[in-house]
C-alpha cells in the first residue's frame, strides 16, 4: 500500500508543479483562477498523502485550513472577474 500512496504522492506533485507554470504563464485570468484552484486542491491532496505516508493525524487542521483558504480565494477571484473589485464599499442603501 505505501507503494501507491509514494506513487499518487509523485504524481499529485508533478501535477503540482505544471499547475504553478499555468498559474504564472496563464494566458487569461481566467486560465490563472483556474490553475490557483487546482493548485489548493492539490496542495489539499498533498499534505493528506503525507498524513497517510507519516500515518499521523495531526495534518487534519492543516487540510482543513487549506480547503477554507483556497475557496475563499477562488471566490474572490472570481467576484474580481465578474466585476472588478472585491470589497464594494459604496453607499447604495
Amino acid at each position: 500500500m505505501m507503494i501507491f500512496y509514494w506513487s499518487a504522492l509523485i504524481i499529485v506533485s508533478l501535477a503540482f508543479v505544471a499547475l504553478l507554470y499555468r498559474l504564472i504563464k496563464g494566458p487569461t485570468i481566467a486560465d490563472r483562477v483556474v490553475a490557483l484552484d487546482a493548485l489548493g486542491v492539490s496542495l489539499v491532496s498533498i499534505v493528506a498523502l503525507l498524513s497517510m505516508i507519516l500515518k499521523t493525524e495531526f495534518f487534519f487542521e492543516i487540510i482543513l485550513l487549506l480547503s477554507i483558504l483556497s475557496f475563499i480565494g477562488t471566490a474572490a477571484f472570481a467576484k474580481f472577474i465578474e466585476r472588478g473589485v472585491i470589497f464594494d464599499r459604496g453607499n447604495n442603501r
